[in-house]
């Protein structure tokens, strides 16, 4: 579904990504593990059209995303949560989930609303209360659910669980359990906490500075002993 190839992204003369490939095929759950600053989030915003890569490869099912603005990339069906959340803090949630379903049909809105709302219910008990005044937790699950409304076929998740409770994080990785299995959402994960990551995963990679430096099963990368070193046992986590 997703095709990365020898992508290189820069910051002015500072070089994020060096030569990144990856890969997520229909249906899957791909995470993607690294200190802070190894260019996990600069990937995700690249595969969204901003920053622009400066040379390589991305294909979202063939098509080429490269130098397409991220409003058309939106179209093909991508969707991000990003990290920070970013809602709209002085719109209601209810307004935050129809700014998601901008360019869709709205034939389709109430049949969304109530899809996402039954994914976190504490939304459908909150219609009118504005986004910033929500939690942490509850902000994030907003973030999720207006990446939803769009009816992505590839939802980007950027680090969904930080600074949130560890009950929080649970039920969030649940939601994104749930969407894969029962509706057969492709994901693309970015995350802090590699442990909870790798064992929801299909696949997972490692990046360093920018490259590539693993890859594998979930399960292979968490029986890893440098991944264990550096990201379960009390290593950098990004």
């Amino acid at each position: 579904m997703l095709s990365i190839s020898d992508i290189h992204t820069f910051y002015g003369n500072i070089e994020a990504l060096r030569g990144v490939d990856l890969e997520v095929a229909e249906g899957e759950i791909v995470t993607m593990i690294g200190a802070n600053g190894a260019g996990k989030t600069t990937l995700l915003m690249t595969v969204c059209g901003a920053p622009r890569a400066a040379r390589g490869s991305i294909q979202f099912e063939g098509c080429e995303l490269t130098g397409m603005p991220t409003h058309e990339i939106v179209k093909l069906g991508i969707a991000q949560s990003p990290e920070g959340r970013r809602i709209f803090p002085h719109m209601t949630v209810f307004e935050n989930l129809q700014m998601g379903a901008v360019g869709t049909d709205e034939k389709y809105f109430d049949e969304d609303f109530t899809r996402v709302t039954g994914l976190f219910p504490v939304l459908a008990e909150r219609p009118n209360q504005r986004g910033g005044t929500l939690s942490g937790g509850e902000q994030q699950m907003l973030a999720i659910a207006r990446a939803l409304m769009s009816r992505p076929r590839l939802l980007l998740l950027d680090e969904p669980s930080l600074g949130l409770a560890p009950i929080i994080v649970r039920q969030i990785f649940e939601v994104i359990r749930e969407i894969n299995e029962r509706d057969g959402m492709t994901v693309l994960l970015v995350e802090q906490n590699a442990h909870h990551a790798l064992n929801l995963a299909h696949r997972g990679y490692v990046m360093v500075n920018g490259r590539i430096t693993l890859s594998g099963s979930g399960q292979e990368l968490l029986a890893r002993p440098e991944v264990r070193a550096a990201y379960l046992e009390g290593g950098a986590a990004s």
